[in-house]
């Protein structure tokens, strides 16, 4: 799969919504690829206190959940923002679910870079 069309569905998962007067969802999605070829997408979910969380992790979540934990290739949009690239915290979950997802390409806007290349430091 083509980095347009795992674009294509991250675009198609926004779905920004307030679930509570101090909770709102969906304002970012992200699409991931895995090395056995199936998609898992995930929303973010931003709640006060940093209780929430990222879309990235969503989807990952929903990766796990299927029995894989091998990421080949994720984007991240945002409604208002575009392509947007993982924090920090997403990029460590990322190395800590899987060490191999290091190789994992990830779209930036404007270029493409592995997860070794955006997380040069890791907890170890």
């Amino acid at each position: 799969m083509e980095f347009d069309e795992l674009t294509d569905i991250a675009y198609r998962t926004l779905n920004p919504r307030e679930l509570s007067d101090s909770s709102y969802a969906g304002s970012v999605a992200a699409a991931l690829l895995t090395d056995l070829g199936n998609v898992y997408r995930g929303v973010c979910i931003d709640t006060p206190c940093s209780m929430g969380f990222c879309a990235e992790h969503a989807a990952i979540a929903a990766m796990v959940t299927a029995g894989e934990s091998r990421i080949v290739k994720l984007v991240a949009v945002s409604q208002d923002a575009g392509i947007v690239p993982p924090c920090g915290r997403c990029r460590e979950f990322m190395y800590q679910i899987n060490h191999d997802n290091l190789s994992c390409r990830i779209r930036l806007k404007g270029k493409v870079l592995t997860l070794d290349e955006l997380l040069p430091e890791r907890w170890d």
